[in-house]
């Protein structure tokens, strides 16, 4: 459930400064934190934490600012990136590169280590809401490729961004029912759609599939859905997706492999993620074999074993063990 990480009005106004970062000053970054002067004010800021991960909703009223300078991150090295989302007024933001505003539906990226000024601009009914989801920067590299040192500013309104931010909205306004693993599941989930949005967006993409990129999409498909069966062939794919053999070796070669390298790397690699997975108690090796498309658990546990060099009751013993595993190379027989 949401906590209130500060709330202002006329009494307590002049103490902005202080309140904003929470009881304990443990939320965001050092900046300087005002608000215009105006008849009525009344700001609201909500949190919910995901691991190190916080989803805010803040609602403003008046117009609110926001300045981070190198002197304060020369006080305080915090690395932190902040995803905003515009849901009422507009958002400006100014720093070495320029300035910008954007409006709902825009998506921006403040980063902590390079200095900005954000300004919560009202709407006609004089309220700003945004939400906005402060991530450790190094955690965010792992989803967005895309340089954002100085921050990142898009004019867009990419289907991505919006299931995103439904996605966080969600996990904000979640009353308990979630379990931990499932809010962090969805916030990754959320960070690399974004992730996705913005590597579409700097490259461009609005590339239309060729015939032959569609056609091995179907074939991949196929071979995931029919994985588990034993005699799954080049002459059953090829009938299922409605082309030659030939065709489909083409195809396969474009992906630079063979169906038998691709079909026995699958069964191979969900066989030993299933076996990390799961229990000796609510699953048998013998199962996982039929599951992953093998004839027999004797023929699988030769494969397995020639490529992992551990029979697959070996394997399970190390992966309840914790032990690592760092045999994820598959070298066809």
């Amino acid at each position: 459930m949401a906590e209130t990480l500060f709330s202002l009005d006329r009494r307590n106004v002049r103490e902005c400064q202080k309140l904003f970062r929470g009881e304990r000053s443990q939320e965001y970054y050092l900046g300087d934190y005002w608000l215009d002067e105006g008849p009525s004010v009344e700001v609201k800021a909500e949190r919910k934490s995901v691991g190190p991960i916080s989803i805010i909703r803040m609602t403003t009223s008046p117009k609110s600012y926001f300045r981070r300078t190198r002197q304060h991150i020369r006080e305080d090295a915090t690395d932190l990136a902040v995803l905003w989302f515009v849901k009422r007024g507009s958002l400006g933001l100014s720093n070495q590169c320029g300035n910008k505003v954007a409006h709902p539906g825009d998506f921006a990226i403040t980063r902590s280590m390079s200095p900005f000024l954000i300004e919560c601009n009202v709407d006609e009914e004089g309220v700003n809401q945004t939400l906005h989801v402060t991530v450790p920067t190094h955690i965010l590299r792992a989803h967005i490729t895309r340089d954002f040192d100085t921050g990142l500013f898009l004019h867009c309104e990419r289907p991505e961004m919006a299931i995103a931010e439904n996605l966080f909205t969600d996990v904000f306004e979640d009353d308990g029912n979630l379990t931990p693993d499932s809010a962090r599941a969805l916030v990754d989930c959320a960070l690399q759609i974004i992730g996705n949005a913005v590597k579409a967006d700097s490259e461009g993409i609005a590339t239309r599939q060729t015939i032959a990129d569609r056609r091995l999409e179907e074939v991949l498909r196929f071979i995931e859905v029919h994985l588990s069966d034993p005699q799954l062939s080049t002459t059953m794919v090829a009938r299922g997706c409605g082309i030659s053999p030939r065709y489909l070796s083409f195809l396969l070669r474009l992906k630079g492999t063979s169906f038998s390298e691709l079909v026995w790397e699958q069964r191979l690699e969900k066989a030993r993620s299933w076996l990390t997975a799961t229990d000796a108690r609510d699953i048998s090796i013998s199962e996982i074999a039929y599951g992953v498309g093998f004839k027999s658990p004797a023929h699988f546990s030769r494969m397995f074993k020639r490529v992992f060099n551990k029979n697959p009751r070996e394997y399970r013993g190390l992966a309840d063990n914790d032990a690592g595993h760092d045999e994820t190379g598959i070298a066809l027989p």
